[in-house]
């Protein structure tokens, strides 16, 4: 499995790669405005700061939902770096959009997918990445997990390489979940990919650990 932070805060950035399991970022305009970083040229320029700091797998997302608009923003971003992804929407002329840029050998990554519908109209279309929404769909009382498993199963029963890139995870148990249920990648805050270490046995089995040598060293 890999693992994507959902943020566009280079410092949360460098963490989680200096943690040495990152394995790509995924931002969105909102995030993007969250770090206060605003028209073209300063998103442009962040994110070939982003792409500065990890190995692989910047997803910049369009804003357009045009073709021809999709088409020119997303030429534009895989201009920035070859590490960059671009992020299309789930919508009609994105599914066109994925199509083109799949043939080009640009990586898209589809964003904001909700059904099992969608994520078979993107896998035909050649998507890089897919990315279900899980958190939202949660808060509509709908259960985010169960449609990450479905994918899953459609994909393997028809050998789709499209990657399920499981999004808008919002705690620990949503990402081993997504692990159990064979998504190829969780994106996530830092907080969830560090919510992994921690354990009240392994806090209480070091401080024994440690009490014990100290003992026995006479300290």
């Amino acid at each position: 499995m890999k693992f994507f932070i959902d943020t566009a805060n280079l410092d949360e950035i460098r963490e989680a790669y200096d943690l040495g399991v990152l394995d790509g970022v995924t931002t969105n305009p909102s995030l993007m405005a969250k770090e206060g970083i605003s028209g073209e040229a300063n998103v442009k320029a962040h994110y070939k700061a982003i792409c500065d700091i990890v190995d692989d797998k910047v997803s910049a997302e369009v804003i357009s939902t045009d073709f021809d608009g999709m088409i020119r923003e997303g030429k534009e971003l895989a201009k920035i770096d070859d590490k960059i992804v671009v992020k299309i929407p789930m919508i009609k002329d994105g599914v066109k959009a994925l199509k083109y840029f799949h043939s080009e050998g640009i990586r898209t990554n589809c964003t904001l997918v909700f059904s099992a519908g969608q994520a078979i109209l993107a896998a035909k279309a050649g998507a890089s990445f897919l990315s279900p929404f899980i958190g939202r769909l949660d808060d509509i009382s709908y259960d985010g997990l169960e449609l990450i498993g479905q994918i899953a199963h459609i994909y393997q029963n028809y050998d789709f390489e499209t990657e399920i890139l499981a999004a808008s995870v919002r705690h620990t148990m949503h990402l081993i979940k997504c692990a159990e249920l064979g998504a190829d990648v969780v994106t996530c805050p830092l907080k969830v990919i560090t919510g992994l270490l921690k354990h009240p046995l392994t806090d209480s089995g070091l401080a024994q650990f440690l009490a014990d040598h100290a003992k026995a060293a006479g300290k």
